[in-house]
């Protein structure tokens, strides 16, 4: 008899943005004549910068000759990517990243969810709360959790992110084994101090522990002295992996193209305390499972950061950053506590009220979509997250809708 994973069964009813999508699509059947202003999902909405399109094209004609033309590539990417990605990327910045400690792939969201299946499921992991749920789920799928109760998974060291400690989850107290972190924050949009961020080097250090460092939203940051890239802290590379993505800062949402970095000097161990190479099982388990980003993407991606891709990524950037600047005088002005839209494309919203009551309302009478935050967890219960991924002007027509729907 086949037979299920049933840690698959412990899992809540859907995935969150499902649900989003089942209550928007039952709004648009039974309210069809209604436009709908979409802030809620992080999908880019700008089109491809014309540097990435070009390079695309110019690969694409590559794969229609014989001569030019690429079967298979390296699975951990070519190399024309992987040392553009170190020298700009990382050099630039005086963090130590080797172009072949960067694994090219199809996104961070599939790399957060597949690393934690080369580390044994018998091991304690603190994940923030509020908390993208693709770090909770994929565990849970693992087997690394209990049931879940009141919302929350046994057997997951919850790391509070409160008004009270700014958004910024606090070290605990006892070692655990796993830590997520994700900085520019998603959802919160909160950033990280450098002292902050050695703190929690230091403590996987004391604890053999490794950090998992989602920085998917570095390139929103609008302050270059603010930390980018958990390499820039001393003691790093040694309890730290690093995902990173080009579909927030290129566009690539559709596109698909992403990195991790896993430095040598990273170490895990085994029941005996022996010390095994992370870089070393991530490169088998990448290689036996992923075939590879196509070529033409690879050479997209690598186009951002030519002069002409630098530019034009950096005014897509300053658009959404500008939505988030609207939005932040919206909440000013209707007086509701934020974190967020300084350096981060999301601005997480007190909304004063349960939040799937809220998301309710503002789509019912606004016509805009927002995120509950009681999606990303307990901590989220009474936030929305609000997107800046949309145009100047829906931004502005939304803000008004809201404002009318609360009636100001």
């Amino acid at each position: 008899m086949i037979r299920i994973n049933e840690h698959y069964l412990k899992l809540q009813t859907s995935y969150l943005f499902a649900t989003i999508a089942q209550k928007i699509n039952e709004f648009s059947e039974n309210n069809p004549e209604r436009e709908i202003i979409r802030l809620g999902i992080g999908d880019a909405t700008r089109a491809l910068p014309p540097a990435c399109v070009e390079a695309f094209h110019k690969a694409v004609d590559e794969m229609a000759a014989d001569g030019t033309f690429r079967g298979y590539g390296p699975e951990q990417g070519y190399p024309f990517l992987r040392e553009t990605i170190a020298r700009n990327d990382f050099a630039a910045r005086n963090a130590e990243v080797n172009a072949d400690e960067i694994f090219i792939s199809d996104g961070a969201k599939c790399d957060t969810g597949n690393f934690q299946e080369i580390l044994s499921t018998d091991i304690t992991i603190a994940i923030p709360d509020p908390v993208y749920p693709v770090y909770v789920d994929t565990n849970v799928m693992a087997g690394r959790t209990g049931p879940i109760r009141d919302g929350r998974f046994e057997n997951i060291v919850y790391l509070e992110s409160t008004p009270e400690n700014d958004f910024i989850p606090q070290i605990p107290d006892t070692p655990v084994d796993l830590i997520y972190l994700c900085f520019p924050n998603n959802p919160t949009g909160a950033t990280v101090t450098r002292e902050a961020l050695a703190g929690w080097v230091d403590y996987a250090r004391r604890n053999k522990a490794l950090i998992l460092f989602d920085a998917a939203y570095e390139a929103f940051i609008r302050d270059d002295s603010m930390v980018k890239s958990i390499y820039e802290i001393p003691g790093a590379r040694e309890v730290a992996v690093e995902f990173r993505s080009f579909s927030k800062t290129a566009g690539f949402t559709g596109t698909r193209c992403a990195f991790t970095v896993v430095p040598k000097e990273c170490m895990a161990y085994d029941a005996s305390g022996s010390a095994h190479s992370l870089h070393a099982l991530w490169n088998r388990r990448h290689s036996t499972k992923f075939n590879g980003v196509s070529y033409p993407v690879q050479r997209a991606a690598e186009a951002v950061y030519s002069e002409a891709g630098k530019r034009q990524c950096a005014e897509i950037i300053a658009g959404y950053m500008a939505n988030a600047d609207r939005i932040r005088k919206e909440m000013d002005a209707l007086g509701y506590d934020y974190v967020g839209g300084k350096h981060s494309p999301y601005v997480w919203i007190d909304a004063k009220t349960d939040s799937w009551n809220l998301f309710d309302m503002l789509l019912n009478k606004a016509g805009v979509v927002c995120t509950p935050g009681a999606g990303f967890g307990t901590c989220g219960t009474r936030h929305i997250r609000l997107s800046a991924f949309n145009s100047a002007e829906n931004v502005e027509t939304a803000m008004a809708r809201i404002r009318e729907a609360l009636g100001h």
